[in-house]
């Protein structure tokens, strides 16, 4: 089968114009039936598949896939030609897998509408017929199904219809847009599980963006080329900005990349990178060596025109992917090899934290006309948008990254096995382990946090880890039976990295599920200390001298007994044997694995 799509069929994909469809058309999706004033309930939208699924039962295949806390079905639909609806048939042909997703904020749900309209238009109109000649899309329409239900006129308060919208967060009220790596939501358990049984090559996610006024319909998002495997970021960059958006906007729209604007009342100070990580669809996708578009129409534009513009990017990606199937499956092997090998490299390191690249590029911003006022009401600037006056502004752009933070890859990490819970957060991503079956000593690298702080408040049902001092040691740790292994030298490298190191910002310890280890379990009287202090000074002159000296020099360790008693405590055996702070997870070399 030839991996080119001849030209006259690209021509003929990208030509089809928007169509206008009778209220009499068979195929007319829910949205249009009403002029894009409404969109469909879960109910009609299932309906609206299953009719297509059996009108096309060689093209298109409905599962379920998971089951929200209120108990509904999670659907998922597969599309492909010649009947490559499995993930075998899909790898067999040689074909890479598309994974479109739309209503994790169910608020947000031009892909449910454009993606119902796609599929009409590949499978039953044939208006696409070419859509998916060498892709297999495995479509979710709704995927956060009870936030989609859970609908109202006022959800959105920023957004131009449609009539009624879903909840931003779900039934337990998770957005599950920042549960990709904690996996606490049972949604996120099913669509890990179906991510591992796909292995997608490309995650597009749908969304609808807040923010400022301006002329686009849509703009783009991909993760900077620093978090990404070599092969993927230069596929993202030749398709997206060399193909697909410059296809999209020959339709007759506007795109620019993601707006994330330095100062939202005043667009004219540039824009800059809104600092994704593996928390979200894209960012997560980066650690699972993958491909990621994450679209956001604008909130103020008209829900048809969102739809639409919906359905011509996703259209457009796909015929670029079409036109070059083995290119992405090339890129997706590749990165797969160099996550495999990063740690037999030499002091083997991978950055988890990035920061932004002083030098700007300049871009001009197609916006409207605004004013400031004071606000007598909030006291700040109110700032107005005149949509009736365009207007060009050149600014800015620090959406460039740069590695900042990075953490070693060692041979493998070690994970006690009474943290459960993370162990429970492995199996969630597929990472594969090996367990101790006996009780073991070896040398390996740990570390210890001091002064940890935490988030003032929850997030996302935890409160975070926000900081913490690191230093790392070569120790001897008794590893008992049962120990997870988890190796480092496979495709998971990067998503374990992520997941395990005390230094990644979304690492399960800054999600708070190591919590337990900051917390002091022994304490010491004060007329105990005061005789230890007293002790410990006569054996140790440099001690005094240190005491003293932080005496002087820190008025509230001055002013505080039970802080001063506490210094000599936690310099004493009684407090490391505790060893409060002290990272569970430990980093093994080769010679440490070899003895397990």
């Amino acid at each position: 089968m030839s991996a080119t799509l001849p030209a006259r069929l690209l021509l003929a994909l990208i030509a089809v114009a928007p169509v206008t469809i009778q209220a009499k058309d068979t195929w007319i999706t829910p949205a249009e039936a009403s002029s894009f004033r409404t969109t469909p309930s879960y109910a009609e939208t299932q309906a609206f598949l299953q009719r297509l699924a059996q009108a096309a039962p060689d093209t298109i295949r409905l599962a379920t896939f998971g089951t929200t806390p209120e108990g509904r079905p999670m659907t998922v639909v597969i599309a492909a030609k010649d009947g490559d609806l499995t993930p075998e048939k899909a790898r067999a042909a040689g074909k890479p897998i598309v994974l479109l997703q739309a209503g994790i904020h169910p608020g947000e749900i031009e892909g449910k509408d454009a993606g119902l309209m796609l599929l009409r238009d590949f499978a039953a109109t044939h208006r696409l017929p070419h859509l998916l000649d060498h892709a297999v899309l495995v479509y979710i329409p709704v995927y956060s199904v009870d936030g989609h239900e859970n609908s109202n006129p006022y959800n959105r308060i920023n957004q131009n219809g449609p009539a009624e919208m879903g909840f931003r967060g779900q039934s337990q009220y998770l957005n599950l847009n920042r549960d990709y790596v904690k996996a606490d939501a049972p949604e996120t358990r099913a669509w890990l599980t179906l991510w591992n049984t796909w292995k997608p090559d490309l995650l597009i996610d749908i969304h609808t963006t807040d923010g400022a006024d301006y002329q686009y319909d849509l703009t783009w998002y991909a993760e900077d080329a620093h978090k990404l495997p070599p092969s993927i970021a230069a596929w993202q960059k030749a398709a997206y900005e060399g193909d697909a958006i410059p296809a999209y906007e020959k339709l007759g729209h506007l795109a620019a990349p993601y707006l994330e604007f330095r100062d939202g009342r005043d667009i004219t100070k540039g824009i800059e990178n809104f600092g994704s990580g593996p928390r979200f669809s894209t960012g997560y996708a980066a650690i699972r060596n993958r491909a990621g578009l994450l679209i956001e129409t604008h909130m103020l534009k008209s829900y048809e025109v969102r739809v639409r513009a919906t359905y011509d990017v996703v259209r457009s990606v796909l015929a670029h992917v079409n036109k070059e199937p083995a290119a992405l499956i090339t890129a997706s092997k590749e990165a797969d090899r160099w996550a495999e090998a990063l740690s037999a490299k030499p002091d083997a390191s991978q950055p988890v934290t990035f920061k932004q690249d002083p030098a700007s590029t300049p871009f001009t911003l197609k916006g409207y006309a605004f004013t400031q006022t004071k606000s007598d009401v909030s006291g700040d600037l109110w700032v107005q948008y005149d949509p009736k006056t365009k207007k060009d502004y050149s600014i800015s752009n620090w959406n460039d990254l740069l590695p900042d933070v990075s953490a070693s890859i060692p041979a493998a990490w070690a994970i006690p096995p009474q943290w459960t819970d993370v162990i429970d957060r492995l199996d969630a991503h597929g990472i594969p382990y090996t367990r101790t079956t006996t009780a073991v000593r070896v040398h390996a690298e740990r570390d210890e946090l001091t002064d940890p702080k935490w988030a003032d408040k929850p997030f996302e049902s935890h409160h975070m880890l926000k900081d913490a001092h690191i230093a790392s040691s070569r120790v001897d740790v008794d590893l008992p039976a049962g120990t997870v292994i988890v190796r480092a030298d496979n495709a998971d490298a990067v998503l374990a990295l992520n997941l395990l190191d005390a230094r990644a910002p979304d690492s399960l310890l800054r999600w708070g599920y190591f919590n337990a280890v900051f917390e002091q379990k022994e304490y010491g009287e004060p007329r105990v200390l005061e005789a230890l202090a007293r002790k410990m000074m006569a054996a140790n002159p440099a001690l005094k001298t240190e005491f003293e000296a932080k005496l002087k020099n820190d008025a509230a360790f001055a002013a505080s007994p039970r802080a001063r008693l506490t210094f000599f405590y936690e310099r004493s055996p009684w407090y490391t044997v505790q060893k409060v702070g002290v990272y569970p997870v430990v980093r093994l070399d080769a010679d440490a694995l070899r003895q397990l």
